[in-house]
């Protein structure tokens, strides 16, 4: 017997529990607080009936080591599916999940977890009451057949009143099968189904798929093992330390005893803990050398799932290097060896460096010398690129572009930079920043002397013309580090070399930085470029990729985008949103389009119609995951919705339009309006005006008048962008269109009135179409 007592959503309930086969029964009970209708999460009756306490579930996975960028996903993989299988599928509740990971083992926690799942009430309807039962109440083979059907005896049959009468029905309770039973099916189906890395492999004679080959298995409900197996690994309550420093293993009999005796034993497996271990290890290095760590989160996330015990350790290197620029040592430090930079107050680089060990040693400057050895040859090796590099000018590279295949159908990187400076050129002047390309001028004439912005005066030279100059160069230069030795051995830092040599070769800051920048934004929420110059090839860099792509058949499916078109489309979107420019994506596709011409294997109208498209839905995403609702974002993008800033104007102006009054029963007229316009009746009609002779009724002039009058206000409204005042001056069409459609039959058989009808009513479309098509919208 056990004396227990448990408070849940304000409820205390006390027992005393005694063990039986089925499970715990409460003897006595005394209700403190008044129970919830049917029952406490973890209480399922109040009636001397069986009910279930809760348990934790413990999850270990033990294996080689797991490269350091799956475990973040692996672990909220685990976690989503498990929460939402016990929650949505397996009906059984739970208080909160935990993850913890290292490079040998991922965890899931699982608190408060049910013993069983929740019963099930199921009813259903079977024949109507009048086919079950005879005149005189005796039950028909109708009623015989559904009890039979469904199990039950007929006396359990209950007659039950719906929209259509009385029909027989039977309800029952499908007893909730126990979680450890449903967790030993589920969890090695978890485990071993290949969904949780996006590489996995196999080793041995078995056909499960995992990271790396697992070694052992921990999965626990409360104190039970859980019985299963993954291959030829059984699932017990067995783990293990450390790999070198205590490899031996303990038994686990919850988490806070796992957390005691895996760091016993050199290991911290919470991945929080260790990110702030190394943190505060690495600025304390740092601080022994008068120092501050050069920060980046990234390499601490991901040293953080290199180690399972860290040990932080200080290093340094030969002062020379400091000549090289401080981008190329701290690339070769972080990307090659993992090592954290140490800068001084002005942020200019130290001779140190910083490394986490996965092992406590006995002899550190062992360990230090041999870092400091990889190190140094990785950094000569910088120097040597570096110093061969600088001695050709950044110009006389773009020859050797020729030699080097973007794509096989789409060409040389030579090719490709001529086609996107061209479009950069076209886009500048699109959004007024430069003057067009002229007719006799060639991309290649950029790159002369006479082209060069640094042979003007600035204040003697039409800004127009010289942004032209700043644009053409440096989108002609913005890939010749591709061919230097120091991107070929460094390939993170393309870009960052274009500026380092474009300004070594005496380029004009504008046009360096904008080399560097044209690569932005490298993630979705990166930052954008800061300069217009930068921001404009980013956007022809990436358009013609995505439209070239497009244009030979490589098109993102579901689970492949090797040249990242959807990443690039969000970073057009972003530069284009960030930087307000007025452009309109369809001139700049057609644009595009053009140059690729000769290149491409599908039809130039199929492409622009799928690339358009393709934005399109990268937009929509992207202003729904910003919290806009759907029905608004899909409103205005199906209408005209190519120039991108003005779009998401009318997205934001209909989205608080909705919250007015007049919105509801303004979109309840405006769907009359377009339903009767859809399909083959209406025709092509375009801005084609009614014919007022054929007015049969009042309705129709008025509704004709009104349209009339208001056709200007809102075009005004549309050109200045004030769409709030566009929504508004639409709603006064309420009325007037909801007497339209209760006086008049538009469908008349009469063929020139019902044409006219539908004009008409094609003119009251026109109003709205261009900004929103408010038919798409949720009354």
């Amino acid at each position: 017997m056990l004396d227990a007592e448990f408070r849940d959503a304000g409820f205390l309930l006390k027992f005393t529990l005694v063990k039986t086969g089925a499970g715990m029964t409460a003897k006595k009970k005394v209700l403190i607080s008044r129970c919830p209708a049917a029952c406490c999460r973890e209480v399922h009756s109040l009636n001397n009936q069986e009910f279930y306490v809760v348990k934790d579930l413990f999850l270990e996975i033990g294996s080689e080591e797991i490269p350091a960028r799956f475990i973040p996903r692996a672990l909220d993989t685990i976690k989503n599916y498990l929460g939402n299988y016990l929650e949505k599928d397996a009906k059984i509740s739970f208080q909160g999940i935990r993850t913890l990971g290292t490079p040998r083992r991922l965890v899931i926690y699982v608190q408060g977890v049910a013993e069983k799942q929740e019963d099930t009430v199921v009813e259903t309807t079977g024949p109507a009451k009048r086919a079950a039962f005879d005149e005189n109440g005796k039950p028909t083979k109708a009623a015989q057949g559904f009890a039979r059907n469904q199990g039950v005896k007929v006396k359990d049959l209950k007659i039950v009143q719906t929209p259509k009468g009385e029909y027989i029905s039977v309800r029952k309770v499908l007893k909730g099968k126990k979680t450890k039973d449903i967790l030993q099916d589920v969890l090695p189906k978890l485990i071993a189904g290949g969904a949780l890395f996006p590489k996995a492999m196999r080793w041995g004679n078995g056909d499960i798929t995992f990271a790396r080959p697992i070694h052992w298995i921990v999965a626990m409900l409360g104190k039970d093992i859980i019985p299963f197996k993954v291959g030829d690994i059984k699932a017990g309550r067995v783990s293990y330390g450390h790999r070198f420093m205590k490899p031996q293993p303990f038994k686990v009999t919850g988490l806070n005893d796992y957390l005691k005796k895996t760091k016993a034993s050199y290991v911290i497996a919470d991945t929080e803990e260790r990110r702030k271990l190394i943190q505060k290890g690495i600025e304390k290095e740092a601080r022994s050398v008068k120092g501050f760590i050069l920060q980046d989160d990234e390499l601490l996330d991901e040293v953080a799932n290199l180690v399972e015990y860290p040990a932080v350790l200080l290093g340094r290197f030969d002062g020379k290097f400091l000549n090289i620029p401080k981008d190329v040592a701290v690339n070769a430090m972080r990307e090659h060896q993992r090592y954290f930079s140490v800068i001084d107050k002005q942020g200019g680089l130290l001779p140190y460096f910083i490394t986490v060990a996965n092992t406590k040693t006995k002899s550190p400057k062992v360990v230090v010398n041999g870092n400091e050895k990889v190190l140094r040859a990785r950094l000569s090796d910088a120097k040597f690129y570096f110093d061969r590099d600088i001695k050709m000018p950044l110009t006389e590279r773009i020859d050797q572009l020729r030699g080097v295949v973007f794509q096989a159908k789409l060409g040389t990187f030579y090719e490709k930079v001529k086609r996107f400076a061209e479009l950069a050129i076209f886009i500048g002047a699109e959004i007024q920043f430069s003057d067009y390309q002229h007719v006799q001028e060639k991309l290649e004439d950029f790159l002369s002397d006479s082209f060069n912005p640094k042979s003007y005066d600035s204040s003697k030279t039409s800004k127009k013309w010289l942004n032209k100059l700043i644009l053409g160069r440096a989108a002609m230069l913005c890939k010749a580090d591709l061919v230097s030795g120091m991107v070929g051995e460094f390939p993170k830092l393309q870009g960052t070399m274009g500026m380092e040599y474009a300004l070594i070769s005496g380029e004009c800051t504008d046009v360096a930085r904008a080399i560097y920048e044209h690569y932005m934004p490298l993630q979705a929420g990166a930052r954008v470029p800061a300069g217009v110059p930068g921001a404009v090839i980013s956007i022809a860099d990436k358009t013609d990729t995505i439209c070239g792509c497009f244009g030979v058949g490589l098109i993102p499916t579901g689970v492949a985008d090797p040249y990242a078109l959807r990443r690039q489309a969000l970073g057009i979107i972003a530069i284009i949103t960030e930087k307000n420019f007025p452009l309109a994506m369809d001139k700049i596709i057609d644009k595009a389009i053009s140059l690729l011409d000769a290149k491409l294997t599908i039809s130039p109208v199929d492409v622009k119609k799928d690339v358009l498209e393709f934005f399109r839905e990268r937009l929509k995403n992207q202003l729904i995951l910003q919290g806009y609702s759907f029905d608004t974002v899909d409103a205005v993008l199906s209408a005209p919705w190519y120039d991108i800033n003005d779009a998401v104007k009318r997205v934001k102006a209909l989205e608080r339009f909705k919250k007015t009054p007049a919105c509801g029963a303004l979109v309840i007229a405006f769907k009359r309006v377009s339903n009767i316009l859809r399909g083959p009746v209406s025709g092509d009609m375009g801005q084609e005006k009614p014919d007022v002779s054929l007015f049969e009724d009042v309705k129709e002039k008025e509704l004709f008048e009104v349209a009339e009058r208001i056709s200007p206000e809102i075009n005004k409204y549309w050109k200045e962008g004030d769409y709030a005042m566009v929504f508004e001056t639409l709603a006064s069409l309420k009325g007037i269109i909801d007497t339209f459609f209760d006086k008049v039959m538009v469908m008349v058989e009469d063929e020139k009135i019902r044409r006219n009808r539908l004009i008409l009513l094609n003119m009251i479309r026109n109003l709205y179409y261009q900004i929103a098509d408010m038919s798409k919208m949720v009354a």
